[in-house]
């Protein structure tokens, strides 16, 4: 299995974090679903998240079998679809965009090889800079996983709490961009708290590789964030922002203005 190249889209991820660093800033990563709940209010909500302070953009593609989601997500996945978003839409919307901040691919494998053997090369020339598959792990499909790996996208990959520091090695070895830290089992969704465990798994993923590290599944507040934030080199808030991006652009611009805040707090 061959490692990520370096490139010119894949480096803009980089770029981030080292300016994040250097300011000692935590980075705001923020997932909504593309075409949720329309084209219009959708390519807005990605406006309002620029302008509000996210660092990273995580652009969730439709899927009809969104397992790993919870039911915020999987409702939104649903109603893009029924509104006839598809691969191709969710490039359009990128380019529209025209983000200045590093739009990150979030998908499962399906809808990837669906939109043919150029499906990657095309994302780069759209605007984006990565992709995250969830349904893809280190060692699964070492084929697919190269054709990952050496496109111009950085290969963001996935690391569960309970995964032991030699596998965390492993899959940060064969990722680029950052690390995407699960903070708990299970699905996706708004929490009250973080788990207890969360900082010895950082500390463990830390030990393992030199990626940056953010956290994600269950923030939802700008106290999460802030806690979490001192833990990590970044923050992924999703389901709360897909229930805001339901409402309008303007409740996403509020809450992410909010939660940078926390973040800088």
């Amino acid at each position: 299995m061959a490692s990520p190249p370096a490139t010119t889209s894949s480096n803009s991820i980089a770029r981030r974090f080292d300016a994040l660093r250097k300011k000692s800033r935590t980075a705001l990563v923020c997932y909504v679903t593309a075409g949720h709940p329309d084209v219009e209010r959708s390519l807005a909500t990605l406006s309002a998240l620029e302008e509000g302070g996210a660092d990273i953009i995580e652009l969730g593609v439709p899927f009809s079998d969104p397992i790993a989601d919870g039911p915020i997500i999987q409702a939104s996945s649903q109603h893009a679809l029924e509104k006839g978003m598809t691969y191709d839409g969710v490039l359009s919307l990128i380019e529209r965009a025209r983000l200045q901040v590093p739009v990150v691919l979030f998908s499962y494998l399906n809808p990837i090889l669906a939109a043919g053997p150029d499906a990657l090369t095309r994302a780069a020339q759209a605007g984006a800079s990565g992709i995250l598959v969830t349904d893809i792990p280190v060692g699964a499909d070492p084929v697919r996983e190269e054709w990952l790996g050496n496109s111009p996208l950085s290969f963001i990959r996935l690391v569960a709490p309970t995964t032991p520091v030699d596998r965390m090695a492993e899959i940060a070895r064969h990722g680029s961009g950052f690390v995407y830290l699960i903070s708990r089992l299970g699905v996706t969704g708004i929490q009250e708290s973080t788990a207890a465990t969360l900082p010895d798994v950082i500390d463990r993923l830390r030990s393992a590789t030199e990626l940056p590290i953010c956290v994600g599944f269950g923030i939802s507040t700008p106290a999460q964030a802030r806690s979490v934030g001192k833990l990590a080199d970044g923050v992924v808030v999703g389901s709360a922002l897909v229930k805001a991006a339901g409402q309008s652009p303007q409740e996403v611009l509020k809450l992410t203005r909010t939660l940078r805040e926390g973040l800088d707090g």
